[in-house]
């Protein structure tokens, strides 16, 4: 492995981790607080509504893309990073704080979407989704999601291949909808104002820096050049969020006993074993990946969740029907 894939490998499953370990964290808040979205969790057609939500999304964002009504997008994007920052913050500060703070998170995203920000941002709206579906969807409802989800992932890049032109209009508005994996240290996603310039003197022969530039690939859901040749590769949000919504959920669900680990985390061995099921996935994810082709995320993501998830609950003790919800 050469030195740009170990950075990005470890700095990709440093983004994982922080989303996982901030939904555990949130799980017992937000419970409290009276987040849950559905009345009753263990209803499986729970799964099927949130399907078709994202099936709506999508549709309506490839429309927005295709007719250039992108800034309805970004701002969507913002103002619901905003708001998923307000319920996450909301849990551990006053509202006199939280919501100037939420604000704060917008505004920079906004006027200032470095790939820090936007990972920042994206860590924070992570933790909150998965920790807020943790706790909505009972474990049955949360492997059929993401088992559909795999499916869907699938068959959206490789078949109708949608979701690669839904990433390339994703990336090109700087949002957390994506998140930046740098592979050099000078890497910056802003435009690079002198190569604008010369853009717009005609220019044609103009190209990026590799510190201010953007390769024009996705890296797991798009094509580019090998691994030696980048200067970032993107993974969309959902791809760490969706295996983390199953962590959250056998934490919160699971009848596993908790495991004390000395921090204020609600988890088990399921839980843990999900966890460990979801990196495994990763890394073979991102080895086929640094070979410069493009890959769905989720049946590798969320098959090692659910993978995991399952062996995790033989270990504690738990009947497979029993880890099922059935």
């Amino acid at each position: 492995m050469t030195s740009r894939a170990f950075r990005g490998t470890a700095f990709a499953a440093l983004v994982f981790l922080l989303v996982q370990l901030g939904a555990l964290a949130l799980v017992p808040s937000f419970e409290a607080s009276g987040y849950q979205q559905f009345e009753n969790p263990q209803n499986p057609t729970n799964s099927l509504i949130y399907v078709v939500l994202i099936l709506v999304m999508t549709a309506l964002m490839l429309a927005a893309f295709r007719y250039d009504f992108d800034w309805v997008v970004r701002a969507f994007v913002v103002f619901t990073s905003g708001l998923l920052a307000w319920y996450v913050l909301g849990v551990f500060l006053p509202d006199i704080a939280a919501i100037p703070l939420s604000a704060l998170i917008a505004v920079a995203l906004w006027v200032y979407p470095e790939w820090y920000v936007i990972d920042a941002a994206g860590v924070v709206m992570g933790a909150g989704a998965a920790g807020l579906f943790g706790i909505s969807f009972g474990v049955l409802p949360a492997i059929l999601l993401l088992a559909v989800l795999a499916v869907y992932d699938a068959i959206s890049v490789y078949g109708t291949e949608h979701m690669l032109d839904l990433a390339e209009g994703v990336m090109d508005l700087r949002v957390p909808v994506v998140l930046v994996i740098p592979l050099t240290l000078g890497f910056s996603i802003l435009p690079d104002e002198d190569a604008e310039e010369e853009s717009d003197a005609g220019d044609d022969d103009a190209e990026g820096s590799s510190d201010g530039s953007v390769s024009e690939e996705a890296a797991v859901e798009g094509e580019g050049p090998d691994v030696a040749d980048r200067d970032a590769f993107f993974i969309g949000l959902g791809d760490a969020v969706m295996p983390t919504v199953l962590v959250a959920s056998a934490a919160h669900f699971s009848p596993a006993a908790p495991i004390d680990l000395g921090v204020d985390l609600a988890v088990n061995l399921p839980a843990l074993a999900a966890m460990v099921g979801t990196f495994l996935g990763l890394f073979v994810l991102l080895r086929m990946v640094f070979a410069g082709r493009a890959h769905a995320g989720l049946p590798l993501l969320n098959g090692g969740a659910i993978g995991g998830y399952l062996a995790g609950s033989v270990a504690a003790g738990v009947p497979i029907l029993t880890a099922l919800g059935l």
